[in-house]
Formats: C-alpha cells, structure tokens, sequence
C-alpha cells in the first residue's frame, strides 16, 4: 500500500491536514490533494480532469460540505445536492478509470433519528434520520448504497466508514458553519474578552496582583441552544485519522463501519467542562425555543476494532484540553 498513489479529497480540511499527516508518518510517498482550489468536485468535468492528472490508484473521500444545526437547517437543499453529486460522481469515475480502492466517509447523521444506543451498523436503515440533518445525512447514506451496488455488480471495492463528531487542533470556528464543540469555545472567548485574557486566566501565577483582580470579574452570560439533554459521542481529529488508514489497509466488506470514541456526554456536561478549562465565571442560559438535534448520539465501535483493529486512543478532556489550548495560542480566526 505505501507505494500507492493515494489522492485525499478536502485533504487541505479539517481532519484532511491529520490524515494527509498520519499517511506520510507511517511511510506512504505518493499523497495527492484534491482540493477546492484545484478541482470543484461537483462538476463532472473537474471530478474527470482529477482523476486524469493525478491517476490515483486508492481515494479516500473526505471533501464536504458541512455546518451545525444552524447550517443545516438554513441550507438544506445545498447540503443534500453538493455532497451527493460529489461522492456519485467521484465513485462512478473511479471505477471508470479502474482503481484500486474508494474510501468513502459517511457521517453519524445517516443514523435514524431514535436508534438505540449505542447505535449498531446494523440499525442504520430502521428509521428517518433526525430532521435538521437529514439532507445531508441522506445524502451520504446514497454513497453506502453506490458502494455497495458497485461492487455487486462491477466487483468494485468501495468501503464505507462512518466517523462520529470530530474535534481536535485545526477545527472550524466560523460560528456560521462550525460544530458545536468549537461554536461553544468561540461563545466562551467571546463573553470572556478574548483570547489574551483566557490565557491569563488559565494561568494566574503569570499575571500581576492588581491585574488578577480584574481578571476574577464575572464574565459575560453564554446563550447554548436546546435544553442541554441531548447527548453526542465525540472524537479526537488524529484518531480518526488513524482509524482511517486503517480502514485503508486493512478493510475491503461492504459492510459500513462505525469509526468513534464508544461513549456519550450530554451537551450540558460538555458546556460545562469547556467552561472549567476556560476558567469562566459566568452565567450560562439555555434557549429552549432552539432544537437540540438527535436526543442521544453513541456508536458501537465493536466492528472497527474486530476488523482492523482500531481503537481511539485520546481521553476527551485531554483531547478538549489540547483543542482549547491550540485555539487560544495558534489560531488565526
């Protein structure tokens, strides 16, 4: 496999910059990136231009569109149409031009809106997805079954993974189109008064007497969508990463596979840990006219680890931590 070429859509993304990274750590030569800027994977043209230039001999797909609730609700007919017409086109050309392997990354939103917990790969055509993603969870959910019918009828080897909520170093903070991890961080350092003074907080012994005073002062309220019951599974970006290299050796079932952390937190506990690393001492108000998503999100990662061995490695506070850390520290946004 390290002698591949591998061309990674999004590779230039969120969890595209740690999987291009762990690929080249672990010895692979030939990483291309398909990216916006080169190649606009909705128009067919582009999609065949891509494959004629790079002549990739394994894709793993990874260019999305994707937004919060928020996003979701506002474009939903972006959502569906721009992911389906990617992912349609990309595997149609792929086996076309013959290649090796196609990696596509579904998402947990192709789950039913109340699958039981934790969800199983099995359940995961018993019921309508939850209604403020389902163009975009339904649109994926069209690549498992592209996948799947390819290689019944072509003997195309097409693989289907399905990673829960990313976090990490790296993640998307535009609160028009973030997730809700990086959405809650951006609302703390807005109501904190910015990053400069998170970090003075975050560490006293560093900061002068009459200045730590002003520091204690109470913060701004923080205003969080739902009612906070509602609870998600998250995972760190460098181990999903790692489970998808994996995948890339190892898997070739049609079967889809979960890719997760195997545990739950509501999102009230998570405000609540953002707001004890962050130092915050304000007030935190829920608006309960604002949805709160799918009531529980959970997988059962049973089936990654019975296959190629994945387990995720990062405890979610350390890996919360690292994210906030970086955030404060190296972030441009």
């Amino acid at each position: 496999m390290k002698n591949k070429r591998i061309c990674i859509t999004g590779g230039l993304g969120f969890l595209g910059q740690h999987l291009v990274k762990k690929f080249k750590a672990k010895g692979y030569k030939h990483i291309f990136i398909a990216d916006i800027d080169k190649y606009d994977l909705r128009d067919i043209n582009d999609v065949k231009k891509m494959y004629r230039q790079i002549k990739p001999d394994v894709v793993v797909h990874l260019a999305a569109k994707v937004g919060g609730i928020g996003a979701n609700r506002e474009h939903p007919g972006e959502f569906f149409y721009e992911n389906l017409m990617m992912g349609v086109q990309l595997i149609d050309q792929a086996r076309i031009n013959k290649i090796d392997k196609f990696v596509a990354l579904g998402t947990i939103c192709c789950y039913p809106k109340f699958t039981p917990v934790p969800f199983r790969e099995d359940n995961v055509w018993n019921g309508y997805p939850e209604e403020t993603n389902a163009p975009y969870g339904l649109a994926k959910k069209m690549l498992l079954v592209q996948a799947q019918a390819y290689r019944q009828q072509y003997g195309f080897n097409a693989i289907f993974l399905m990673p829960v909520n990313l976090y990490g170093p790296g993640d998307n903070f535009d609160p028009s189109s973030s997730h809700v991890i990086p959405a809650l961080i951006k609302k703390f350092v807005d109501a904190m008064g910015g990053k400069a003074v998170i970090l003075r907080r975050m560490n006293p012994t560093a900061t002068k007497p009459e200045k730590r005073n002003r520091l204690e002062r109470p913060n701004r309220p923080v205003t969080v969508w739902g009612t906070g019951k509602a609870t998600r599974e998250f995972l760190y970006v460098e181990d999903c990463a790692e489970g998808i290299v994996l995948a890339t050796e190892r898997y070739n079932k049609p079967e889809p596979v979960n890719i997760g952390a195997g545990f739950e937190i509501s999102i009230k506990d998570l405000v609540k840990m953002i707001a004890k690393i962050m130092k915050y001492n304000g007030q935190i108000k829920w608006d309960k006219s604002k949805p709160d998503g799918q009531p529980r999100r959970m997988l059962d990662t049973s089936r990654a680890r019975k296959e190629f061995g994945f387990n995720a490695k990062t405890s979610f506070e350390k890996g919360l931590q690292q994210m906030i850390l970086w955030y404060l520290n190296e972030s441009n946004a």
